[in-house]
């Protein structure tokens, strides 16, 4: 069998999606991380009204000459506005965020008066007009879409959607994606570990994943290599209505690798298996009903770079944020001299150094699929394209971070 090359397996990954998650509305404090389902309109203009940008005196730009002198005729501050309208010669003392009286148009801080807290003060320095007032909507107004469909709520977009005046929002179910762990050899942390086994750790790693990009994980535990618990474990993640299963190890072609089988034996539909690139290759998906398979390898490495590779994606495809298979990569240099590559492409782990020329990508000089270890030291995957030519340090590369 031939290897899809990975800018192919992602496009048909995508494609195999049934629909972006269902909408559900829930309270402003309950969003974060969230994804937003609907387009998001300002129910109110912000300022609503004309404030001031500074303390000081709120003035008639046409009294400001130097060493004039204005009548204090009352106070604005914040919720508590002057009533009244400034008369040639007045002034009201005015605070930060204070509604601007009607009559003025400009805003003399503090430091340039004299008499200070004073019936009557003094112009020190004068200021052009309209100088420290905001106007009202000076940042939105009334019925303007300040949020996207599809953008992910995090700190600064929940505070603008509580100033747009909402207090629940549309967002996305978040899918739930079902992860099993597969072989005899493994046992849980803690356990008793045999002489011939160990201690599983993919599906942590790939439920933090899921977690960490907008998913719920559901972890199945470790299925034996039996048709019959697989079969069993494969039962569950389809009962608890799944969008998405992920296996981890058995996919391949050994006579211990039954995972296809058992998923076919469900009515999987196979897209694709074996991708060309390192590590990963022994990676396959399908679709069983409307839940979307993904069998990754059950190297740790090869399982957590195609948890970045098409995991994340896939998971921004279901809650429908744009572009999920837009190129992730981005410039940097390398930090050392690398071999030409064969017909598979690589994702080298690597540490990063921000230079003067930008991101110098250092690979480790192992790379073995099963160091967690060194992965935990990455900063970034250094990708080396199929049939790449040897490359020398400071030759430009393409990185995807990690952090």
């Amino acid at each position: 069998m031939s290897l899809t090359p990975v800018p192919v397996a992602l496009k048909a990954l995508i494609d195999s999606v049934p629909g972006v998650m269902p909408a559900e509305s829930l309270p402003l404090a309950a969003c974060a991380g969230r994804v937003l389902a609907e387009d998001l309109k300002a129910l109110r203009t912000q300022p609503p009204f004309a404030n001031s940008a500074m303390d000081g005196y709120a003035v008639r730009g046409d009294d400001l000459s130097v060493g004039a002198e204005l009548h204090v005729v009352g106070e604005s501050a914040a919720g508590r506005a002057f009533n009244g309208a400034l008369s040639a010669g007045e002034t009201v003392r005015i605070f930060t965020g204070a509604p601007l009286p009607e009559g003025a148009d400009t805003i003399l801080i503090q430091e340039n008066a004299e008499g200070v807290g004073t019936p009557v003060i003094k112009v020190r320095e004068g200021a052009r007009k309209g100088l420290f007032v905001r106007p009202a909507g000076l940042d939105f107004r009334e019925g303007e879409i300040l949020l996207k469909a599809g953008s992910r709520l995090d700190s600064a977009s929940l505070g603008l959607a509580a100033a747009m005046g909402h207090p629940t929002l549309s967002v996305r179910r978040k899918p739930l994606v079902a992860i099993l762990a597969t072989g005899d050899e493994l046992v849980l942390p803690g356990e008793p570990v045999g002489p011939d086994q160990i201690v599983a750790s993919n599906s942590y790693a790939l439920a933090a994943l899921v977690e960490q990009a907008g998913a719920a994980a559901l972890d199945l535990g470790i299925a034996r290599d039996t048709h019959e618990d697989l079969a069993e474990k494969i039962g569950r993640a389809r009962s608890a209505d799944a969008d998405v299963l992920i296996t981890l190890g058995g996919a391949s072609v050994g006579e211990h690798d039954l995972v296809q089988a058992a998923l076919k034996a469900q009515g999987m539909a196979l897209g694709f298996w074996k991708i060309a690139m390192r590590p990963g290759k022994p990676m396959m998906t399908g679709r069983l009903g409307r839940m979307v398979a993904l069998g990754l390898p059950g190297n740790p490495v090869s399982s957590i770079v195609c948890g970045h590779l098409f995991v994340l994606p896939l998971v921004e495809a279901l809650l429908g944020m744009p572009e999920p298979q837009r190129d992730r990569s981005e410039p940097g240099i390398l930090g050392r001299d690398l071999p030409a590559n064969d017909e598979r492409q690589d994702y080298l782990r690597a540490s990063l150094a921000l230079t003067e020329a930008g991101w110098q990508a250092t690979p480790f000089e192992k790379q073995d699929s099963s160091m967690l270890a060194a992965l935990s030291r990455a900063d970034a995957l250094v990708i080396r394209s199929a049939f790449a030519e040897s490359a020398k340090q400071n030759s430009p590369c393409r990185i995807i971070r990690l952090r």
